[in-house]
This record gives structure tokens, C-alpha cells and sequence, in this order.
């Protein structure tokens, strides 16, 4: 007997003629949409969301969940050209409105920044100065080719944003390749601690050796044949200039992001968390809700010489390995662990507990913890 096979009935391949034309995402609950705005949470894609209906526009300004990434670093010489990259922008249609008022607004604040470090990263340019965002097809905006708002005013629809990540393109400072130099702090109204972890050179670890070891998270004590002091060719041989560069450096950085941060902070009363990174994975500054609400408080108090936050006067304390391996085979040369404090901290200064927590990608946290069981050595520096 033939079997004749059965047909999918019309309904499977034709839909209900009541089911055409109904938008899906209309049954969706306003929670639920709210739910994926902030999963995306990347300001352009944000953006992109406002365009496509009221109701999206209404929802995104209550997103509590923000990250704006800049693009690239330009040079003062190509602000001569805006006006021609402006009008072919404006030619783009609805995106390169929204990109102008929602993203293109962190390059003014951001370029006292570039100016006073000298950022040496940028988009064809030696001299950078300042900082933008660009969108894609549709809505790109060239090199140069962004109005100038202020911070406040990029994220002035948002309404409820409670944890804020802006990510620069590349960290500020110009370190030699192959040289480690990572650093975190974190600020109120001044500042309240950093951590510098840096390194002469990095020797990646043998990956057949790496196959061949059981790589965990135990703390070595130092070798033997190494009390864990400094050696003498350390303060003989520009050692212990090249640290101190590179904490002032750091510091500068630090001071320098957390001083253009003021408008936002001040605009957005529900922040609960802010992050400022790069990434290149240099440097990042954070501040808690309460150091924020001291912020708000207490005003900062600015450097004379540059848009910065003043550093206040600070005790420090550094750990130095000349050779240190770590768990996963990564060999650091004249690894060097700054933990820094303002004087007047009313922390117990032999507390270190905290520098340990230090929140630097692995391998480097290892680092961090290898490095606090070796010698301490304590140093001061003025106000600048």
C-alpha cells in the first residue's frame, strides 16, 4: 500500500491573515524592553534604539545602565574642517542627528585631557588633543566631523542612570613597548587611594610549559637567594626615577579624568557607580555612591597649572622584584607595586589589605599578592 505523505496544513506555511503586520515587541512589557535596553547598554546602540519608535525613544531615557566608548583621539589642526564634515553629516539622514546630540558630545571636556598629557595616540595625527565617538553606515561622522557638547549634555535624556563606563580609546600615557604600566584609583572628592603596578619588561609565558604545569592562585614566597630588598644597582642605574615617573604620570592621569567628570556627576543624582577606563586596559578610575555623594558635597579642589583635580599630599608605599615569575609562567622584569594614600587618611597607613583586592586582570593580580609579601619601603611626596 502507497503511503502518500501528508501536507503541512496552510497554517504552517501561511500565517493567520490576524497575525500580519502585528509587531511583537508591542506585546512585550515595558520591564522586559527595559531589561534589554540595559544588557545593551552601549550609548550609540541606544541611539540607534531611539529612532525606532516613541515608545522606544520614552524607554531608553530611563536606562540605568550606560557605556559610552570614544573612538579615537584628533588633533586641534582638524577643527578647521569641521564645517565641511558637518554638512556632508547632516546629509545623512535621522542617525547623524542622533549621533551628533548623543555621542558626539564628549569630545570638548575630553580635550583638556589630551591637551595636557599630550595623548600621542590618534586617528593620523602626531598631535592629539581631543576625543570623539563615531557611529556606522548611515550616521558615520569623520574624524573631526562631531559638534562639541559637554558630557552633561551627551547623557542629558537619560534620566535614571544609576552605573556609568566610559572607555577612552587608549590610555594616556606613552610608555615604551613591552613596558607593564597599569594603575587604578579611586576618588571622592579627592582623591582616596591608587594602586600602580608596573613592570620594565614582560616574558610571556612557554605555552608547552604552561600545558605541562597545574596553574593556581598560591602565593610564593621569595626565592632563597632573595630577601625581598631592593639591590643597590636599583637607585644607582635610573631604577627608582624611571617608579617615581610613572607614579606622577599615573596620578596626573587619574586627577586629570576624575576632574572632567564634575558636570555628569553633578546632572546625574542617581549615579550609584562610575568607571572611567581605556581600552588598552591602562588605567582606570572608579568611584563608589558614597564617593560620589562626597563629590557632590565637598567640591574638588583644582590644580593651578591644568584642568585636574589637585593631588593632595600622599604616603606611599612600594614593593620591588627585580625578577618575578608568576603562577602562569609570565616572568616580570623589575616588577614594581606602588600603593598610594593621601597623608591625612585616617586609615591605619600599615594596613594593606586593600591593596591586595586591587581589581587588575590575571595574571597581574598575582602579581599584586606576590609582591606585598617582599620587602615595604615608605616614601611621601608633596601636593601638586
Amino acid at each position: 500500500m502507497a503511503v502518500i505523505p501528508r501536507s503541512d496544513p496552510p497554517s504552517r506555511i501561511h500565517p493567520e491573515p490576524q497575525t500580519l503586520g502585528i509587531d511583537h515587541f508591542d506585546h512585550l512589557p515595558d520591564s522586559i524592553l527595559l531589561l534589554v535596553f540595559n544588557k545593551i547598554s552601549d550609548v550609540k546602540s541606544l541611539g540607534r534604539c531611539c529612532v525606532v519608535s516613541r515608545r522606544f525613544h520614552s524607554l531608553v531615557t530611563q536606562v540605568e545602565n550606560v557605556l559610552i566608548r570614544v573612538d579615537c583621539v584628533i588633533s586641534d589642526d582638524d577643527n578647521s574642517s569641521l564645517s565641511s564634515i558637518k554638512s556632508r553629516s547632516s546629509a545623512s539622514g535621522p542617525f547623524s542627528s542622533i549621533f551628533r546630540l548623543v555621542v558626539g558630545g564628549i569630545v570638548k571636556p575630553l580635550q583638556a585631557l589630551g591637551q595636557f598629557l599630550g595623548a600621542r595616540r590618534a586617528c593620523g595625527s602626531s598631535s592629539s588633543s581631543s576625543l570623539s565617538i563615531s557611529g556606522d553606515e548611515g550616521g558615520e561622522i569623520e574624524q573631526g566631523g562631531v559638534t562639541h557638547h559637554s558630557p552633561t549634555q551627551v547623557l542629558k535624556n537619560f534620566e535614571e542612570i544609576r552605573y556609568l563606563r566610559i572607555e577612552l580609546p587608549s590610555g594616556e600615557l606613552g610608555i615604551d613597548e613591552g613596558v607593564l604600566l597599569k594603575w587604578r584609583a579611586e576618588f571622592g572628592s579627592t582623591l582616596d587611594h591608587c594602586v600602580i603596578l608596573g613592570a620594565s619588561s614582560v616574558i610571556q609565558p612557554n605555552p608547552m610549559r604552561v600545558s605541562q604545569a597545574i596553574v593556581t592562585t598560591t602565593v610564593e614566597s621569595p626565592a632563597s637567594d632573595d630577601n625581598g630588598s631592593i639591590p643597590e644597582s636599583f637607585y644607582t642605574n635610573g631604577g627608582l626615577k624611571l617608579r617615581v615617573v610613572w607614579t606622577i604620570s599615573s596620578l596626573i592621569a587619574a586627577s586629570a579624568r576624575h576632574y572632567l567628570l564634575q558636570p555628569i556627576i553633578a546632572e546625574h543624582k542617581t549615579l550609584r557607580s562610575l568607571v572611567l577606563s581605556d581600552s588598552d586596559g591602562q588605567g582606570v578610575l572608579c568611584m563608589n555612591r558614597d564617593q560620589l555623594e562626597e563629590l557632590r558635597v565637598k567640591p574638588l579642589s583644582a590644580s593651578s597649572a591644568s584642568k585636574r583635580t589637585l593631588v593632595p599630599a600622599l604616603n606611599m608605599r612600594l614593593w620591588y622584584a627585580p625578577t618575578l615569575e608568576l603562577p602562569d609562567g609570565t616572568v616580570l622584569k623589575g616588577a614594581t607595586l606602588v600603593a598610594i594614600r593621601p597623608s591625612e587618611s585616617k586609615k591605619e597607613a600599615s594596613d594593606v589589605s586593600w591593596v591586595s583586592s586591587a581589581a587588575f586582570e590575571e595574571p597581574y593580580e598575582a602579581a599584586v599578592k606576590m609582591l606585598v609579601k617582599r620587602k615595604t619601603y615608605c616614601l611621601e611626596m608633596n601636593s601638586f
